[in-house]
């Protein structure tokens, strides 16, 4: 490896010390968001890391260890699980003491949905994965130039955009999050989601060589060495730590070594057959289509200038787009079997290997392994909740804008044409869709016949598929939206 050259490429192996680094920031970078879809939908939360840390596995092996991505859980599925669950269906079918804890959840007074009513998500969930599975397959088949047609850097570029800016609310509301004990000056907490966003830029601006490539890892640890001299001074009034109690962590375990306050196993769980769960739930996987293929675009923009520099040639992961897509899929299904919320890969954990240059397979297979690990040991599930959410806030603030960014990377590598009257109707009405519905409606767009609306996402990308391929028709063969404008 040329030494001059700062960065990884996906087939180069760090050395021990350095991968193990860059995996435990791999692993922190995914907590937050993983962790929130399992709170929002009361899936279990050792279950969703172990099952984010097991597809990822998974999806680099199957698709042969070319594709750097970290598989984690969705906000796509929140509503169509939420709206699942709590349906007259699903109710009707679960038992006594399975409905009562579902009321529960439903009053907020118990974190975790009972077990019978996520099998039945699950079911959905599994078979959400065909769909990505049927898209990589139809790219497979078809050559990419479907794709090209189909998803253009148009719709792919303003998708990756709305999916960084409709969590910038998120970001800022963790950013001035303290945590349950806290009664402390708000300002303080400000003081350290502030100290954690800086240092963390100052870090990735500034560091070079090997503490250049961790600089969110720094700076997580800067924003919780100033929540400790907060704590320090003022007391436990002032703690901004979030702490989980055993009984918590280790609720449904499959198996807990004594109380459970070092070992435990996740809740694992089976599917049960529902065609409530397909109706609700599959659909949303056409989300996750548009998002992945961004996805892979951006590794593909970034691995190649790192190639380029070290003189490697082309790694072409946009022409691994198929390969993409069936291992999105399959990560569904191996979550959805063992009991976890459905995902997609992740755009922060893309963001972490543009903004520190490492893309190596191996330190994405070592964060799986030690999210499988961590999900088992209930201190080490203890100490990550214990993060502060300022902390984490801080870090999205970077990240989420990031995801943005590389959005408008897209289209500009691509030489989108900005005074092409369908460029700028599809690029505008997607980008409006898809952040009018997420602050307007929370999310989800109104809409007949669909009971809780249209996600936001699916919404803006569905429409912009189906309004760039309306706007083509008739379009002459000369180069327009590619590389060559």
């Amino acid at each position: 490896m040329n030494n001059q050259i700062v960065g990884y490429l996906p087939d180069e192996r760090p050395a021990l010390g350095k991968l193990l680094l860059y995996a435990i920031q791999q692993v922190i970078v995914m907590f937050p968001a993983t962790v929130t879809v399992a709170l929002i939908t009361g899936f279990q939360v050792s279950t969703t890391v172990f099952a984010s840390g097991l597809a990822t596995i998974c999806f680099i092996l199957i698709t042969g260890r070319k594709i750097p991505m970290y598989y984690g859980s969705s906000f796509a599925y929140l509503t169509a699980i939420a709206g699942l669950v709590t349906s007259e269906s699903i109710m009707a079918k679960l038992s006594p003491d399975a409905l009562a804890q579902l009321e529960a959840w439903k009053a907020g007074t118990s974190a975790t949905l009972p077990t019978e009513a996520i099998q039945y998500a699950q079911f959905g969930i599994v078979m959400s994965g065909l769909v990505s599975i049927a898209a990589g397959l139809v790219i497979k088949f078809s050559g990419p130039k479907a794709v090209e047609k189909v998803l253009p850097a148009t719709i792919t570029g303003p998708i990756a955009m709305i999916i960084g800016l409709t969590l910038a609310g998120n970001a800022l509301k963790d950013a001035y999050t303290p945590s349950v004990t806290y009664t402390g000056p708000s300002g303080l907490i400000w003081l350290v989601s502030l100290a954690t966003l800086l240092s963390t830029i100052f870090f990735s601006r500034y560091l070079k060589g090997f503490l250049g490539q961790l600089p969110l890892l720094l700076g997580a640890a800067v924003g919780c060495l100033v929540a400790g001299l907060i704590y320090l001074i003022g007391g436990e009034s002032y703690s901004l730590f979030n702490i989980m109690p055993v009984e918590t962590v280790v609720s449904a375990s499959a198996f807990k070594l004594g109380d459970g306050s070092f070992f435990a196993l996740p809740a694992f769980s089976l599917p049960k057959f529902s065609l409530e769960a397909v109706v609700a739930i599959m659909p949303i996987a056409i989300a996750t289509i548009p998002e992945s293929t961004a996805h892979i675009y951006q590794l593909d923009i970034y691995v190649n200038d790192i190639a380029r520099r070290k003189g490697k040639g082309n790694y072409d992961l946009a022409s691994k787009l198929d390969r993409n897509l069936i291992g999105d899929g399959i990560g569904d299904m191996i979550t959805g079997l063992i009991g976890g919320p459905a995902g997609t890969n992740y755009g922060e954990n893309i963001s972490t290997m543009a903004i520190t240059k490492v893309f190596s397979i191996y330190v994405l297979i070592a964060a799986g392994i030690f999210a499988m690990v961590i999900a088992c040991f209930t201190p080490l599930i203890q100490a990550i909740y214990a993060i502060p959410t300022a902390v984490i806030g801080g870090l999205e603030i970077y990240l989420f804008g990031a995801i943005a960014a590389q959005g408008i990377a897209i289209m500009i590598d691509n030489r989108c044409d900005m005074f092409s009257a369908k460029n700028i109707a599809v690029i505008s009405t997607i980008m409006v869709i898809g952040l009018g519905g997420h602050y307007a409606f929370g999310g989800n767009i109104p809409f007949p016949g669909f009971a809780g609306g249209i996600p936001c996402i699916a919404g803006a990308a569905v429409f912009g598929i189906i309004l760039n391929l309306l706007l083509s028709i008739g379009e002459s063969k000369e180069p327009a939206d590619a590389k060559s404008e």
